[in-house]
């Protein structure tokens, strides 16, 4: 029986090592493959082959399930080569497993690879240069299944970029928004996917026109690269095109001073609690839901007598070229959920999902009576429509709330009239200090 098994072989406990492979078939084949995926020795469980269940992650490494998915994948891979291929030594495996993850290597040739050949490449070596981040990667990763089943449907498999007109483009537009009703007709392109993911509704047309920006950005490379001589984009003409890649939001959505505090003042079930201060500590701090969920006593440091949160933003670190970390100081609130939970919270394992974070911060709003009518665009009808704040609640309202609080506790940094609107001067002449942003903290969220 063939088995792969990940270890580590280090002596130095706190730097990080490379994860390894071990693939055997028996007692005579013994396979090994070094990855590029890194843990430290403290953090690693060997017989688990995983995270310890009481590891602390540190701030720029995978969080536990994408780490999981990366070692199972990476074993799967060994196991797919090592069967589809007469591999004999560690070199041969090696080899067919760079071939695999970094494909651009062995096409020297670009204008030879059809669509979706070409925009798989795209995508990996943008997120090798560091142009995506890994949360856009994802994006471009679930596009680039969308292409393929189109691309099946319509029987395209083989079509170059070259000949994927704007008419083919279209094409992709109106499937993009109703691939819903190819899901019964081809039951086979969907069997993997979950229910959530399947298509069961129309898609928007702001989700729409951000896959089509997506791969605007794709052909805009080919052509800049000469492998086009146009992207099939500039055929669309303006007005179409206006209207294919148009976004319209509805109002921001945020939670007032006084919903706010209603919040926090009101008492509630021991089943809604922990769910109650995350999202206060959450509204506190302003971070993505990435962010919080990696937050550890690592992040937490002091000035003067003021403690603070720190880190770098997972979704913007690789745009990020000066390593700016965001600083956030604790008000008093704040500091003392911390000391209560110590950054353990069991609700944020789950996000999404009937018993997830999002789904409580619903049911602790609508227990908060926090049911302001609040204006929902309906893309089938045209109309807006009007529905109580709870039901539109989720931890993106934490972080709009921090946003709106501390802006209406701060002056326009153009009222003075020194410099024109949007200048950047003013943001180099200003430095708000920690102290400071306590002071205004305290002011946007009603502390003393």
């Amino acid at each position: 029986m063939t088995t792969v098994k990940a270890f580590i072989r280090t002596g130095k406990k706190d730097t990080f090592a490379n994860i390894r492979f071990r693939l055997s078939d028996g007692r005579n084949i013994q396979l090994f493959h070094t990855s590029e995926l890194l843990v430290k020795p403290s953090m690693w469980d060997e017989k688990k082959e995983q995270y310890k269940a009481k590891a602390i992650i540190p701030v720029h490494c995978k969080s536990r399930e994408e780490f999981y998915k990366n070692v199972t994948d990476r074993k799967n891979l060994l196991l797919q080569l090592y069967t589809t291929h007469k591999i004999e030594n560690s070199e041969q495996l090696n080899q067919y497993v760079d071939e695999y993850l970094n494909p651009e290597k062995y096409n020297t040739d670009s204008s030879v690879l059809c669509l979706y050949d070409r925009f798989s490449n795209y995508i990996n070596q943008s997120f090798k240069d560091g142009i995506f981040g890994e949360g856009r990667k994802r994006h471009y990763d679930v596009l680039l299944r969308e292409l393929n089943r189109f691309l099946i449907i319509n029987d395209l498999c083989d079509i170059k970029p070259i000949d994927f007109t704007n008419e083919k483009l279209i094409l992709f537009r109106d499937f993009l928004l109703n691939e819903y009703t190819f899901v019964d007709k081809y039951r086979g392109l969907y069997t993997e996917m979950t229910v959530r993911n399947t298509p069961t509704a129309p898609r928007g047309q702001n989700t729409v026109a951000t896959k089509l920006k997506k791969m605007q950005a794709f052909f805009n490379e080919l052509e800049s690269n000469d492998e086009l001589p146009v992207s099939p984009f500039r055929k669309l003409g303006k007005q179409r095109k206006a209207v294919m890649m148009k976004e319209q939001y509805d109002e921001p959505i945020c939670l007032t001073k006084n919903e706010f505090i209603k919040i926090q003042n009101t008492d509630v079930s021991v089943v809604l609690q922990e769910t109650k201060d995350a999202f206060l500590l959450q509204c506190s701090l302003g971070c993505r839901i990435g962010d919080f969920q990696s937050l550890s006593f690592d992040n937490l440091n002091i000035e003067g007598d003021i403690y603070f949160i720190h880190y770098l933003p997972r979704k913007t670190m690789k745009e990020n070229d000066t390593r700016t970390e965001v600083r956030t100081p604790l008000i008093p609130f704040a500091l003392e959920i911390i000391k209560k939970y110590k950054f353990q919270f069991p609700i944020l394992r789950y996000v999404s999902g009937e018993r997830g974070y999002n789904e409580k911060i619903k049911k602790l709003l609508e227990y908060c009576k926090i049911d302001r009518m609040v204006a929902v665009f309906n893309e089938a009808t045209n109309k807006n429509e009007y529905k109580p704040l709870y039901e539109m609640a989720s931890s993106k309202l934490a972080r709009k709330t921090h946003v709106d609080l501390m802006n209406k506790v701060q002056i326009d940094k153009y009222v003075a009239g020194l410099h024109a609107k949007n200048s950047d001067a003013v943001d180099r002449y200003t430095n708000i200090g920690i102290k400071e942003r306590f002071i205004l903290m305290c002011a946007a969220f009603g502390c003393e």
